[in-house]
């Protein structure tokens, strides 16, 4: 950040700082909801749109994946969702005489807050091999140059078909279906780069690798622990539900290295009372070290095991496998090694076991502060030997909960967007299409950018999201992206991934999820899955934002004939006019889809089946639930050194960053911050307002650094620190991930802080 940003693009390395807040939402989220969305919408917009945000007659919130309650608020979103649809919302536009005005090299030096908020792309655009400038071209002609690329290959493993979470259901089945027929199961998404290690996990213990709980468990529980997580943030009507569970006697631990302003208390903007008063949610606050998750969770384990008729004996014989090889670990678990890993005092650890055994009905929520970690598989399956010991997997208000981001994430994996399908959802697309899809693994995230770098991937093509700014490595992903003869995104905003292209590159415009969707002369919908397995539908009532536009079922299907042609019996052309027929695929090839159309037309939806929760059936390769044992395993922090954390300010969704503010950290008008225990400041000799570079350290010997950050004196958990990616992604290296689920360690960086280079 030693160059000045370019004219009109606002500086974020100069923030002011206020002191932290300790409650969420209430008149202030109400107050700065109407300004964002206003801005972005104008005041009629503004109350068409947000009234039908989550509604069973209108769209899913392209914000989260939190799911909507049977009975719903005339207002039933959040101050980050209502961001997040008014940035698609708007009124803005990126049309081609912006890309005539703005090169390529000056798209490149642009923050990703400038380029987000010039608006929504209008019109394909394609950046011809050599050129600086983005021209306009007609889609026949844009999906020609796919298709010619793609036939091109020696290969079909040349190809990467990413995708990110908020694709619908039909498009994301439509998109591997096309894949897989091509030849090909390099089908990267999200999840790698997030819940892979909850997925891992789960499916090896339970043998579903979804969480296990509905919004009505959380209601019925008696202690709910939410660990690695900052709902205030990230999935903030979540805190609606934290309230009614408080409200029915339940009690909340809450296990992170930050206190989280949401989870102290929550100021309830649907009513009077909570605007004004609030409620305080967290009963116990475990302000634990980074990554000493599974070390507390395998003492508590232990003391469960010495607590006389705390273990659910009944369930445990019934119903699991290798309970003792856990348990000779579990005795194992030191109280001197839990302290250091922890950094947490013995007398809070004694008070959770003490909720803990008071409790019947315990639920355990967490998000990437748990997965993004190198011994982030370990941990989640000792989160779940956990809820076994205690019965707490097939019971309401009971069970585990990993919180999803992306709206639609988990029904893009159900869907089949996975590198390494099943054989039996592969064995159900051979008879219901009558071709054979490849067998053989395809690639995740991180090994697909291993192949750009390396010349073996030669065209990448994004559905959504922005896969440049979300990856880890930042400089070796731009490169890797470089080496590429071909990029394509398909976008509905202007984003970093833009500016970071193959020889050649594409941007195909596509619709909202608030933009209604017309084809075959008829309104369509879409459905989605949310982090609960509910599944709804999704209609958009807004003008599309340009006549130009295409969905992405029509993008797919129409690429999908050119590229495939006449050797393809599957119906494309059907599938591009009436997505109830895509249902209709769907229903006989993903189980639990039985009867699609008929279940999806009721208001709200239906709920997917669960084997552990429904039936307390565990489809693993025991047939039972399974108790792990593995090593405990912490990050060693050398002296001198900080342990970093990266996170989202609450301006921001993933890479998509709406504000410079983050309200509830005093954070404003800036996000090259750094947060740093007073304590740990004062050792180091960094004072609050100085600037500091961040230096990770990794066994590979390779110097990363992220330039220019003002130091913040903040109460982090003594010997860490936080930051805000994707601006500290280039602290990650490529190699850097959890074991197992290969998602980026992002979560445990070691890091030094030198003077700051900067000008």
């Amino acid at each position: 950040m030693a160059s000045k940003p370019p004219k009109g693009d606002p500086v974020q390395d100069a923030p002011q700082v206020t002191e932290a807040q300790h409650a969420a939402a209430g008149l202030p989220a109400i107050g700065h909801t109407l300004r964002v969305a206003q801005k972005q919408m104008g005041v009629r917009r503004t109350a068409l749109t947000l009234l039908r945000v989550n509604q069973k007659d209108g769209f899913d919130c392209p914000g989260c994946a939190w799911p909507e309650p049977e009975h719903r608020h005339t207002a039933e979103f959040c101050e980050n969702g209502a961001k997040a649809v008014a940035e698609e919302a708007t009124l803005r536009r990126v049309t081609p005489d912006f890309f005539a005005a703005h090169p390529v090299t000056d798209l490149a030096i642009r923050s990703g807050y400038w380029l987000g908020q010039q608006g929504r792309l209008t019109h394909p655009m394609y950046l011809a091999e050599g050129a600086d400038h983005y021209e306009p071209v007609p889609w026949e002609r844009a999906l020609d140059i796919v298709a010619e690329e793609l036939t091109a290959l020696d290969s079909p493993d040349e190809a990467l078909f990413y995708t990110s979470g908020r694709t619908s259901n039909e498009a994301a089945f439509l998109y591997q279906l096309f894949a897989r027929e091509l030849g090909t199961n390099n089908l990267p998404d999200c999840s790698n780069m997030c819940h892979e290690s909850s997925g891992s996990a789960l499916t090896e213990t339970l043998g579903v690798g979804k969480g296990s709980v509905l919004l009505e468990d959380l209601h019925k529980a008696d202690l709910i622990i939410v660990a690695g997580q900052n709902p205030g943030t990230n999935h903030p009507r979540m805190l609606s539900a934290l309230e009614q569970a408080k409200r029915g006697g339940a009690k909340i631990i809450t296990v992170n290295p930050l206190p989280e302003a949401g989870l102290e208390r929550f100021k309830n903007p649907q009513t009077p009372q909570g605007m004004l008063k609030g409620t305080a949610l967290t009963d116990l606050f475990l302000q634990i070290r980074i990554g000493g998750d599974q070390a507390l969770f395998r003492l508590l384990n232990k003391l469960i095991l010495e607590t006389q008729g705390a273990v659910d004996e009944d369930f445990v014989r019934e119903h699991t496998h290798g309970y003792e090889d856990f348990v000779a670990a579990a005795r194992a678990a030191d109280w001197d090694e839990t302290l250091t890993a922890t950094g947490l005092d013995r007398t809070r650890i004694e008070e959770a076991l003490r909720m803990v055994l008071a409790s019947r009905r315990t639920v355990v929520c967490w998000a990437m502060g748990l997965t993004q970690h190198k011994h982030a598989v370990p941990t989640i399956r000792e989160v779940v030997n956990f809820l076994l010991l205690r019965g707490n997997i097939g019971r309401p208000g009971a069970g585990v909960c990993p919180v999803r981001g992306h709206s639609n994430v988990q029904g893009d994996r159900t869907m089949g967007i996975f590198e390494r399908p099943a054989p039996a959802f592969l064995d159900a697309l051979e008879k219901e299409f009558g071709f054979a899809p490849p067998r053989h693994h395809g690639l995740d995230v991180v090994r697909a950018i291993r192949a750009l770098r390396d010349g073996k991937a030669k065209v990448f093509f994004a559905m959504g999201g922005n896969f440049v700014a979300a990856s880890p490595d930042t400089d070796v992903t731009e490169a890797a992206m470089r080496r590429a003869r071909l990029t394509v995104h398909v976008s509905t905003k202007l984003n970093r991934s833009h500016a970071v292209t193959g020889a050649r590159a594409l941007i195909l415009p596509t619709l909202g999820r608030t933009e209604r969707d017309v084809q075959g002369g008829g309104e369509r919908f879409v459905t989605v899955e949310d982090s609960m397995g509910m599944v709804h539908a999704s209609r958009g009532r807004l003008d599309p934002a340009s006549p130009h536009l295409l969905s992405e079922p029509a993008i797919v299907c129409r690429l999908a004939r050119r590229v495939l042609g006449p050797k393809s019996a599957t119906p494309w052309e059907e599938f591009e006019k009436d997505y109830a027929s895509v249902r209709d695929r769907i229903a006989r090839v993903v189980p639990g889809f039985e009867d699609f159309n008929a279940r999806v037309a009721q208001p709200g939806g239906f709920t997917l089946p669960h084997a552990p929760r429904d039936e307390r059936r565990f489809p693993t390769a025991t047939g039972k639930a399974n108790f792990t044992a593995a090593p405990v395993e912490y990050p060693r922090l050398p002296a001198g050194r900080l342990l970093l954390q990266t996170l989202r300010s609450h301006d921001q969704y993933n890479t998509t960053i709406y504000g410079l503010d983050d309200r509830y950290r005093g954070i404003r008008n800036g996000r090259r911050v750094v947060l740093v225990n007073p304590d740990d400041a004062r050792e180091l000799g960094l004072a609050d307002g100085s600037y500091t570079d961040l230096v990770s350290e990794w066994t590979d010997g390779v110097e990363r650094r992220a330039p220019g950050f003002r130091v913040v004196h903040y109460p982090t958990a003594p010997g860490c620190a936080a930051a805000y990616y994707p601006e500290t992604n280039v602290l990650v290296p490529l190699d850097a991930t959890a074991d197992t689920s290969n998602t980026p360690a992002s979560k445990s960086v070691v890091v030094r802080l030198e003077q700051s280079t900067t000008d």
